[in-house]
């Protein structure tokens, strides 16, 4: 009796599953969502540098490390390791945060075809303007107006 409760209950699963997998709405890999639309406004702004982002306290750490190893011996040699490392860590950060520049970039907002507004952050764009007909790719952090 359980053996063909949990067949069933199994089966009754694996069909879930396989239906969730093909939700309507859903795009096959490498698909990319396109929409149409009308650029209503755009707002210059400045976009955070963030190629980097940590290779300073890296640097910095493994010099810290490096210094703190030229330390003492023992005990005392392993926290000045660990101290030197830290120590490094936020010093190479706050050197990096001096050296990078602010992008320009442009928030866009788009009202699409089908009435939906839709804004989009992105690196400047000087092609773009304010009752453009424009496209827009990709959806979230990956989404970008293009001209059409």
């Amino acid at each position: 009796m359980f053996a063909k409760f949990a067949s069933r209950l199994a089966l009754v699963v694996a069909t879930l599953a396989l239906a969730a997998c093909a939700a309507p709405g859903t795009q096959a890999p490498g698909a990319m969502e396109v929409r149409q639309g009308k650029i209503e406004q755009i707002t210059p702004i400045q976009l955070q540098n963030s190629h980097h982002t940590g290779v300073g306290a890296v640097i910095g750490g493994v010099a810290g490390l490096g210094v703190g190893s030229l330390i003492g011996g023992g005990t005392g040699r392993d926290v000045a390791m660990v101290l030197g490392t830290v120590g490094g860590a936020l010093a190479g950060n706050e050197v990096q945060k001096k050296y990078e520049k602010p992008v320009p970039g442009q928030q866009i907002i788009v009202r699409t075809n089908s009435g939906v507004l839709v804004s989009v952050t992105q690196a400047a764009n000087a092609g773009l303007r304010v009752g453009q007909r424009v496209y827009i790719e990709g959806s979230g952090e990956g989404a970008r107006v293009m001209a059409q």
